[in-house]
């Protein structure tokens, strides 16, 4: 059927009686028995008269389920592509879903024709459902509403309902149906003044109303929530710029210092002038002790501490945590003394609670001004969704992955290559390159062998954070290779650098995994012998670079 068909039956003429009837008939017990639906809230729906269904959106389901509500039609808007699927089959698919309520919708564009039937169909005091969120958002949090529903609410006069639906995301796995539990939720019902032709700020404003009475809705239901308080555990550059980034995404954020002199300066200060001298705290900021930090309050604690100082920090927060409280951990390197990666030490004390690790290039202060693509990884789906719409409010591109072994130990490789690259550097870029690759490739293979994706190495992860903290001339990592190349011995380098170069702390406990292992590495061998004091900067390039004898050529 043709577009304009479709959205002229729904405005004019209505639904089919007879089909709607006979799909609630069948359908309906359904709903109620393999399901399990249950309907809370059904006397907030009004029974007559122009009603707005405002509701998230999880399943193509969805519809359906929530016109269960009430025994009167409901119609509602569907991505335009379910109308144009070729063929006889494709045609009743058509006519099915309009004789049901369904009318097409242009996503993305301000459809004005889908509108006006919404406008129709309210004026002659029929119901439709909006999804404001525009599209399935799952899983996670709920997504950002467009303001399209609050310009319909305003247009008509219609009275809105917000709606929750929980459950429908979980019943369907191809074309198998699995009897999960669905649950909905309605609140009391909202009505606006009727304006002629609201404008965009005011249609935003009343949808902005509507909105967090959804929410309202989907929480109660059990539904996971935003991040709306975080704490920081470490002021450095990269806690501080986390501090900032979450502030500027809407949360509430704490930070945490080390010692109650550092917090007070950098409160009165409103700025971390030994790390990030030129960012401004925003309000949302407030400055503690790490130590009086509140961490039961909070939904998202952040640790973003050297690996070596990981142990003491998780002994100290573990035991203040809220129960719905996760953990992102920032640490890029091994545990000592047992090289444990950070995320899998953490995972292990937070008592089953959500933790997530962060990686990709980042480089604090250029993150805050230009941005950065990010990688989240975690086990934990909702969890790391909620992160990943936290960090994308603030501006970030994220990506997810379930690979967090593969995440944590690029982050290590990156901090091994770098500290190759640079410290081989004394014989040129060659020489750079093939150290930095070499070392990078024996952890890939450590990875690997311990069940990491190689795609996440080939990734922001891996390569894309290894190619910024090369080109970054003030990363901890390159500065302390430029260092050992000169021929600076190692335990001083932290005291010249006045941070922690993670790289130097982790090689020992690397060599000993990839040895442990059984991975050869002569490469990150090689560079330990440079950090420790046994060969120099010129013969770890020289041996990086020392052509290898291939058995069956000729050797001159």
């Amino acid at each position: 059927m043709e577009r304009e068909e479709l959205l002229r039956r729904a405005g004019e003429r209505g639904v089919n009686p007879f089909v709607l009837g006979l799909v609630r008939l069948l359908f309906l017990p359904f709903f109620l028995t393999y399901w399990r639906l249950d309907r809370i809230g059904r006397e907030h729906v009004p029974k007559t008269g122009p009603t707005i269904f405002a509701a998230n959106h999880r399943s193509f389901l969805d519809p359906f389920v929530i016109s269960a509500f009430v025994n009167r039609p409901i119609y509602f808007v569907a991505k335009k592509e379910l109308f144009e699927k070729p063929g006889r089959y494709g045609r009743l698919q058509a006519w099915f879903l309009n004789a049901l309520g369904a009318f097409p919708i242009d996503r993305g564009t301000g459809d004005d024709d889908s509108m006006a039937t919404a406008r129709r169909i309210l004026e002659r005091g029929d119901a439709v459902m909006i999804f404001p969120e525009g599209t399935r958002v799952r899983p996670g949090p709920l997504g950002h509403p467009r303001r399209g529903v609050g310009r319909l609410a305003l247009e008509t006069g219609a009275v809105v309902v917000p709606v929750a639906v929980a459950g429908t995301a979980d019943v369907r796995r191809g074309w198998r149906i699995y009897p999960r539990k669905i649950r909905m939720r309605a609140g009391q019902p909202l009505r606006f003044p009727q304006v002629d032709r609201p404008s965009p700020a005011l249609a935003k404003g009343v949808t902005d109303r509507i909105w967090p009475c959804v929410e309202l809705q989907w929480e109660w239901l059990g539904g996971t929530p935003p991040l709306r308080r975080a704490a920081v555990v470490g002021a450095g550059s990269w806690g501080t710029s986390l501090a900032v980034t979450l502030a500027r995404a809407g949360l509430h954020v704490e930070l945490g210092c080390r010692t109650a002199a550092q917090a007070q300066a950098v409160a009165a200060a409103r700025s971390n002038t030994r790390y990030l001298p030129d960012v401004v705290l925003p309000d949302a900021v407030s400055v503690v002790r790490a130590a009086e930090l509140d961490l039961a309050a909070a939904d998202l604690v952040c640790l973003a501490v050297p690996t070596a100082d990981l142990p003491a920090a998780m002994g100290q927060v573990a035991d203040r945590l809220g129960p719905r409280t996760g953990l992102l951990v920032l640490s890029k390197g091994l545990v000592p003394p047992s090289g444990e990666l950070p995320t899998a030490y953490c995972t292990a004390r937070a008592g089953g609670r959500a933790v997530a690790c962060l990686g990709g290039p980042a480089h604090a202060a250029d993150a805050l001004e230009h941005g950065a693509s990010l990688i989240v990884a975690s086990a934990d789906r909702e969890f790391v969704a909620q992160v990943r719409h936290a960090l994308a409010d603030a501006g970030f591109d994220v990506q997810t992955t379930p690979d967090v072994v593969g995440v944590d130990l690029a982050g290590v490789a990156k901090n091994a290559a770098v500290l190759a690259a640079t410290t081989a550097a004394v014989l040129g870029p060659n020489a750079s390159g093939a150290a930095a690759g070499k070392v990078f490739s024996e952890v890939a293979a450590y990875a690997s062998a311990l069940g990491a994706q190689p795609q996440t190495f080939a990734g922001l992860a891996g390569a894309g954070d290894l190619v910024a903290s090369v080109v970054a001339a003030g990363g901890r990592n390159r500065r302390a290779g430029e260092l050992l190349a000169r021929g600076v011995p190692s335990d001083e380098i932290r005291p010249a650098l006045g941070q922690v170069a993670e790289a130097l702390d982790a090689l020992p406990l690397l060599a000993a995994a990839l040895q442990a292992r059984g991975v050869r590495a002569p490469a990150t061998r090689a560079l330990l012998d440079v950090v420790e004091g046994r060969e120099s900067a010129r013969s770890f390039a020289e041996h990086v670079t020392a052509p290898r004898r291939i058995v069956g050529t000729r050797v001159a």
